[in-house]
């Protein structure tokens, strides 16, 4: 008679430590995956090649009236990116290749977080400074951000179902923005 309670028990308990295992790799991937994003080449590829230089004059920094924030996400196979807020004269066009390269380099850390479950949003710091010669004129926050990420207790296993983790997300400020991918 308590058998069927104890292996619930046990069960249980071994559930908890898996989700909080699970939980922490997705949170390692992505800060791993917010590292890439910062150090490679920039999703939105519009917003890596907009000089505002002239609009705003060489060496102005970027207000939040000029560029506010985009998002960018993937249906599992092709990258889109949105704006969510002050992107007038910015397309928003994405590289695929760049964004599959996060989101593949977060799967390593965590083999169940697939494409579409990352999100990657590049927010004005207002660090930037129009017209740099050395690269992209903004330097946004990037977050990068995975959601929807399922979770399925071994319990589950006898009555069907499953769960998501929570959305996690890291975020770092753009060093390069047009770096080679290596490693």
């Amino acid at each position: 008679m308590v058998l069927p309670l104890l292996v619930l028990l046990l069960l249980g308990m071994i559930d908890v430590g898996r989700y909080m295992w699970m939980l922490n790799q997705v949170e390692k991937a992505t800060q791993m995956g917010a590292r890439m994003a910062v150090v490679t080449t920039m999703v939105p590829t519009d917003l890596a090649a907009k000089n505002f230089a002239a609009t705003l004059g060489q060496g102005s920094a970027i207000p939040t009236s000029s560029f506010g924030s985009m998002q960018c996400t993937s249906n599992g196979t092709a990258a889109s990116c949105s704006c969510i807020s002050n992107c007038s004269g910015i397309a928003t066009t994405a590289d695929n290749t760049a964004f599959n390269r996060v989101a593949d380099r977060m799967n390593l850390m965590a083999n169940y977080v697939s494409r579409s479950n990352v999100t990657i949003r590049y927010e004005n710091s207002g660090l930037g400074y129009a017209g740099d010669p050395t690269g992209s004129d903004v330097a946004p926050i990037v977050t990068v951000q995975a959601a929807g990420v399922p979770f399925r207790p071994l319990i589950f296993m006898f009555l069907g179902g499953r769960l998501v983790l929570p959305t996690v997300s890291a975020s770092l400020t753009l060093e390069d923005g047009q770096g080679n991918f290596s490693n």
